[in-house]
């Protein structure tokens, strides 16, 4: 027996899990791994959860209370019960989960980086059939308002490093406003830079909810991974908890 197969983890054992109990669970999910998909055959952060709490004897039933795009990395929050599941729910219905990120953008010519906090509404229109969003007029009926607050945070040469917070979870709307405020994503071949052959620059750092059942107040915070960040880590270290 070749020694490398003795003790090879599952790739379920390898999720970096920051909170656990009864109720949820809080992980952080890498860039390229899909938060739940239908596709047969292909991992998920669900699927991998599912079998985990199978493995340990446990029903292997999972809540999925918000996600996150495939090729982002980041914090999310999975209820272990129907009624955890509907609590954090309420709570992303209702806006009061934090949702923070960070994401490194070009400057586009003459654009000014905004240094203070500044609020963005606008309103993006989903076309299902092409899985692409674009900003259009607010009169438009298919449009839905989207909202965030952002601030640059860093800056080496065209790239700048922002905070993000995010109000509405509208589809791909981090990438697509900050494309259409000048700032397109590195790695973002569908909105942005597409010459750019790397991971896409945008990372759920922080999360902040409510427990469901304790009722406390929870705050997690990770580093991104992506090497882009890099230069940017003191940076984001200061909007963490």
């Amino acid at each position: 027996m070749d020694d490398r197969t003795i003790n090879r983890k599952k790739p379920e054992d390898e999720i970096e899990i920051l909170w656990e109990d009864d109720a949820l669970i809080v992980c952080y999910k890498p860039a390229g791994l899909a938060t739940e998909t239908a596709r047969l055959g292909q991992q998920d952060m669900v699927s991998l959860l599912r079998n985990r709490r199978a493995a340990r004897g446990e029903t292997p039933w999972i809540g999925t209370v918000h996600r996150l795009d495939q090729p982002v990395e980041g914090l999310l929050v999975f209820a272990k019960t129907r009624v955890a599941a509907a609590a954090l729910s309420g709570q992303v219905k209702e806006r009061s989960i934090g949702k923070y990120y960070c994401a490194v953008g070009r400057v586009s010519e003459n654009r000014q980086t905004p240094k203070d906090w500044e609020d963005w509404t606008d309103y993006i229109r989903f076309d299902r059939k092409r899985n692409f969003s674009v900003i259009a007029d607010r009169s438009d009926s298919q449009a839905k308002r989207a909202q965030l607050s952002c601030r640059a945070v860093g800056r080496q040469e065209d790239w700048v490093c922002f905070a993000v917070c995010l109000y509405t979870g509208r589809h791909h709307q981090i990438r697509v406003q900050m494309a259409h405020h000048g700032f397109p994503l590195a790695g973002d071949s569908r909105y942005g830079t597409k010459e750019e052959q790397q991971q896409l620059a945008l990372c759920a750092f922080r999360l902040k909810l409510m427990h469901p059942v304790t009722k406390k107040e929870m705050d997690f915070a990770v580093h991104p991974r992506n090497r882009i960040f890099e230069p940017f880590r003191e940076a984001v270290s200061e909007y963490m908890p």
